[in-house]
């Protein structure tokens, strides 16, 4: 490789030693790259393990908190629809005893109304405490309000700040132990949409710059316009889906009831006026709500980064556009000369001729500031070309 004749042992053990040396280099480089590539999973599996020990700590959060909560709640829920039983038995009870005993038939209508607002007044309380009364059974098993499963969809609903309101803790522990919880859980929920909203908007970026570009849409509404609209389009659809899936497991409710509750949950609103009731999908409805809030802090980040975009290409233009507005403001002291102020505007502003050439669609901003600077120079013209009107101010003087 050097040319070198190994002829005598000098000149022999020399190249000897250069092959060496080269072969040394050699497996530096190729040490040096399995060293980088190595390096380079670690840090790639490294985020992937983040990202996921965030969602598996949530869920582990949630499920906790699901578990104490029906610890602290759930013996005062049976111990009030047993009182609510008693109540109802009693004021049955009674209503039947006094139309049976009754003697007094002239205010008898009055009698059987009081009586009967009583016992309407002891079953609309118990229907509102989740006891069920149906005519042909004695209390059958109530909805129980504060399963596994409830517990762990009020969970999150806690963490997510949605707060339907359909169940709340009623005593001193539970509603302490929310307090706790909602402190620290509310934060960490917080980060983890956050942190998951990055990763879905970093791998739409990376796919958008392998679709196909429709520059004629993108130049007739505007690039921030469009990533905005496709936006809140793949939102609209991710909540069609969870409609029709809403639709299937809810038997009494309609594909707008659906629609409406999935937009009310993704935008933590939460009314209570529709929510959930089979608990068998209560742990897919929570799943369905943590990752459209993850879609939904995915658009936001999108948006901001474009934002973001914006801002900087304007104070990249903020230099020019200061010096041309100096320049103007030191014309304007000593009148206006239209064919000086367009040389002023034009040297003032190489960057910006340069950019225009490039068939870039997000120069739009630029192609603006120049029309706007065109129209600026127009309007000069304008003014000068019109000859301003004279005020002809005349004084009297007088001795009175």
């Amino acid at each position: 490789m050097f040319g070198f004749d190994a002829t005598d042992d000098a000149n022999a053990e020399l190249l000897n030693k250069l092959k060496d040396l080269d072969v040394r280099v050699d497996s530096a480089k190729t040490n040096k790259c399995f060293y980088l590539k190595n390096c380079w999973r670690s840090l790639k599996l490294r985020a992937t393990l983040n990202h996921i020990g965030l969602l598996v700590g949530l869920s582990v959060y949630c499920g906790v908190g699901g578990v104490i909560f029906r610890h602290l709640e759930r013996p005062a829920e049976i111990e009030r629809l047993a009182e609510l039983k008693t109540i109802v038995k009693t004021e049955r009870e009674r209503f039947v005893n006094v139309i049976l005993n009754n003697t007094d038939i002239n205010n008898l209508n009055e009698l059987l109304k009081f009586e009967l607002s009583k016992y309407e007044a002891a079953i609309q309380e118990a229907a509102e405490g989740g006891l069920l009364i149906e005519a042909d059974r004695d209390f059958p098993e109530p909805y129980e309000r504060w399963s596994i499963l409830q517990a762990v969809f009020f969970s999150s609903t806690v963490l997510t700040t949605i707060g339907y309101g359909n169940i709340v803790p009623v005593t001193t522990g539970g509603r302490a132990f929310c307090i706790c919880f909602a402190l620290i859980g509310i934060p960490f929920t917080l980060t983890v949409i956050a942190d998951w909203g990055r990763l879905f908007a970093t791998a739409v970026s990376v796919l958008g710059k392998y679709l196909p570009k429709v520059p004629s849409l993108t130049k007739f509404i505007g690039k921030t316009w469009f990533y905005a609209l496709s936006a809140v389009l793949f939102l609209c659809i991710y909540l069609a889906a969870g409609a029709g899936l809403l639709l299937l497991w809810e038997d009494d409710w309609s594909f707008f009831d659906g629609f409406y509750f999935c937009f009310i949950t993704m935008t933590t609103i939460g009314f209570g006026d529709l929510v959930p009731k089979k608990p068998n999908y209560m742990l897919l409805c929570t799943l369905y709500i943590l990752i459209g809030l993850a879609l939904t802090s995915t658009i936001i980040e999108l948006v901001r980064r474009q934002y973001a975009t914006s801002w900087a290409k304007l104070q990249e233009l903020s230099g020019p556009m200061a010096e041309t507005l100096r320049r103007l403001g030191e014309t304007a002291g000593t009148g206006l000369d239209y064919a000086a102020l367009q040389k002023v505007l034009t040297v003032s502003m190489p960057k910006w001729n340069t950019l225009l050439t490039r068939k870039d669609p997000s120069n739009a901003d630029i192609a603006a500031l120049e029309a706007l600077t065109n129209a600026i120079l127009k309007e000069v013209k304008e003014v000068q070309n019109t000859k301003p009107n004279v005020l002809q101010i005349v004084i009297y003087e007088s001795s009175v």
